[in-house]
């Protein structure tokens, strides 16, 4: 849930229990207002009555019959009541009710219905009407049940517009106030997120706000720290790459100088050999054939080798030459049953050595990839050169259908992954139509890698 409409729900929540507190106490009030008027006229009819007996009993006659209720009637009566006089023995008794009780009902049934099992409305007060020391009789006051609903229900009704207004402009200031102070919120989440995607070099704003201030820099110091780490293992990586390289052309050397030629000496010795018997024994003529297509069997394996460490064409011819022989290779080992195809858009000798060997070799692993795991009939090799990036792309429609794709030998795609990250690229792996995998590993002309520092 969001961070506002949680804390105004929160708000909400509380207002409205305060309301129903509020309008609680005040339909207490009200009743308790209404009880308390109740015997507060029972009480003041009933010493006007007590002083009409004082009149009769000293012998001054009154205008009406006793109980004369006409100067409660003059000074005011309230709507609603009803009074009702009782004699002890024998003696007038009198009902009077004024007002009317309301035509209809303007309020929910439901709050009749609750205030009535409540506060039980129109209670009646009862007081006996004494005359020096005798009982005369009781007077009772009954208030309308309705006129008292409809007294607490207009309160109520009243309050709780008032109590709606304010809550809603408090929800208002309240949200105004909490949506300017959660404002850095969205900065920081679209900074982690470009933090996410790679963006190591972005940095928060400073904010006004102490909490906010600390996050910040709490998350610029993290963006930091994984910059600076990230920079040290690119280093690391592309040394590790530059002596792996040096390592394979140390060997290839070693391979072409030393058992090169003491196989092409071999070989050379067995047709002198060859040539001997033939004249002397021939006897030792298979003999010589046999060591003759070692000879040759092995030197075949060294060009292998030399070919998979360090192709003699990329030093004197550069990456175009390399990946035109690499693809001729593996047309002429997959004996038909697999195509490949390469083609180059773009000036390859604009890239660096590091970059032009990082590019084949991803194109030599990618390529050894299908031909263990693929089971493809066509793959493309694609080298796409512009003034911003090379752009290699291998393309096969083996039986790839989904990704994450997981490399059979364990170390291929995370070899090539290390060789992008080093040098600042990116790799992107996707699934052809309708089934293949393409490899697509992108590198920036623009950055800058260091064999050494």
């Amino acid at each position: 849930m969001n961070l506002q409409l949680h804390l105004l729900s929160r708000i909400a929540v509380l207002a409205l229990l305060c309301l129903l507190a509020i309008a609680s106490y005040a339909l207490f009030q009200s009743h308790h207002q209404s009880e308390q008027s109740t015997r507060q006229m029972a009480e003041s009819l009933g010493k006007q009555l007590e002083s009409q007996l004082l009149l009769i009993d000293a012998g001054m006659g009154l205008v009406n019959p006793f109980p004369d209720f006409e100067l409660w009637k003059q000074s005011g009566a309230q709507p609603g009541i009803c009074l009702a006089y009782a004699p002890a023995g024998d003696g007038n008794s009198r009902r009077l009710c004024t007002g009317s009780k309301p035509i209809a009902a303007d309020w929910p049934a439901s709050f009749e219905k609750t205030y009535r099992r409540i506060f039980d409305p129109g209670l009646q007060a009862v007081r006996p009407i004494t005359s020096k020391g005798r009982v005369h009789g009781s007077l009772t006051v009954t208030p309308s049940a309705e006129l008292e609903i409809a007294d607490a229900w207009n309160k109520t009704l009243d309050l709780m517009t008032l109590s709606s207004v304010t809550v809603s402009a408090v929800c208002l200031l309240v949200y105004l106030s909490i949506s300017r102070a959660l404002r850095p919120a969205q900065t920081i989440v679209s900074g982690v997120e470009d933090l996410e995607s790679g963006h190591l070099d972005f940095r928060l704003p400073s904010f006004e706000l102490k909490e906010w201030q600390r996050i910040a820099s709490a998350i610029n110091q993290l963006a930091a720290s994984q910059q600076q780490l990230l920079d040290e293992r690119q280093k690391l990586a592309v040394k590790l790459i530059d002596l792996q390289e040096q390592e394979r052309r140390y060997l290839a050397t070693e391979l072409h100088d030393e058992f090169g030629q003491c196989l092409a000496a071999i070989n050379a010795l067995a047709s002198s050999i060859k040539q001997t018997a033939e004249q002397r024994s021939p006897d030792l003529v298979a003999e010589a054939d046999h060591i003759g297509r070692i000879t040759t069997h092995m030197l075949e394996g060294v060009r292998c080798l030399l070919a998979r460490l360090r192709p003699a064409e990329f030093d004197e011819l550069g990456l175009a030459a390399s990946l035109n022989s690499l693809v001729a290779g593996w047309n002429g080992r997959s004996s038909g049953k697999t195509r490949y195809h390469l083609s180059i858009v773009g000036d390859c000798a604009v890239l660096t050595e590091t970059q032009a060997l990082a590019l084949f070799r991803i194109a030599q692993e990618c390529l050894t990839n299908i031909a263990k795991h693929a089971s493809a009939s066509a793959v493309g090799v694609t080298l796409t050169i512009d003034d911003e990036a090379a752009v290699l792309t291998v393309k096969d429609d083996g039986v790839a259908r989904q990704l994450p794709f997981a490399d059979v030998a364990g170390i291929g795609l995370l070899g090539i992954r290390e060789r992008v990250n080093a040098l600042h690229g990116q790799l992107k792996l996707a699934i052809a139509e309708p089934s293949g995998l393409i490899v697509e590993a992108r590198l920036p002309l623009a950055a800058t890698t260091e064999a050494s520092a």
